[in-house]
């Protein structure tokens, strides 16, 4: 059953899915160390899927120590074939708001010193995957169209930057970025996408925005008090669109 399952790997928001009933709880174990928490098997809406907390429990991991080979590793052995990325981000492009949901398209990689392969020295062997298009076509038109069920709008395309963190971003880094045809910003975009990749894995992202970039927003509210004012109603239609996509699925 497990390889027709959605396999929801979760940020900042992940404990703001409220409703979902837990089946399950189990820890697995992986050559890479242990994943940042137990897989959750949940009832979401009436359909099931997997949920891993990408920071662990209680959010104690910062985005560069997340062991995503861990992570990636866990939920595939689960036979589980789909992920779905939730990820908080900053609005860099105009037209975008706190609150709003993208379905990012393409990726730009600012981290570095994460453990971004299986196939390392260690491992005897080296891959090397085409990431022309990181994200699934497939996964990322079930998205869609389940948002459009549930009647949630989406931001569909965009590009993700993705930084080291855990800081945010100076204003110049920000202005760099936008020239480099980031749309968002965000620190847990990368090496997620590529491991999933290596392991021919559908992935997909839906991004929410929960506040302005650097430079971007008017600077009236604070940076942590915009998060958390727009982190529910991300989080809000994020289930929305997981709940439409589990039960279609």
């Amino acid at each position: 059953m497990s390889g027709a399952l959605i396999g929801v790997i979760g940020g900042s928001g992940m404990d703001r899915l409220h409703d979902m009933k837990v089946l399950g709880r189990q820890v697995i174990p992986t050559p890479f160390g242990p994943p940042s928490a137990p897989v959750i098997h949940g009832s979401l809406g009436g359909g099931e899927g997997f949920f891993l907390a990408r920071h662990g429990s209680g959010h104690t991991l910062a985005p560069h120590e997340v062991n995503y080979r861990a992570n990636v590793w866990a939920l595939q052995s689960l036979g589980i074939r789909r992920i779905i990325a939730i990820n908080t981000v900053g609005a860099i492009r105009a037209g975008l708001a706190p609150g709003d949901l993208l379905l990012p398209d393409q990726i730009v990689d600012y981290t570095w010193g994460r453990a971004h392969t299986f196939h390392d020295g260690a491992s005897g062997s080296v891959l090397h995957v085409d990431f022309s298009e990181p994200y699934s076509a497939g996964l990322r038109g079930m998205l869609r169209l389940a948002a459009g069920a549930a009647e949630v709008p989406l931001h569909d395309g965009g590009t993700y930057g993705a930084t080291q963190g855990p800081r945010l971003e100076s204003r110049s880094e920000i202005d760099r970025m936008e020239r480099d045809g980031c749309d968002v910003v965000g620190m847990t975009g990368m090496p997620e996408a590529a491991l999933s990749r290596e392991l021919g894995l559908e992935y997909a992202s839906c991004c929410v925005v929960v506040n302005m970039a650097a430079g971007r927003g008017d600077g009236s509210e604070g940076i942590h008090a915009e998060i958390d004012r727009f982190m529910d109603l991300g989080m809000s239609r994020v289930r929305a669109v997981l709940e439409r996509l589990m039960r279609d699925l």
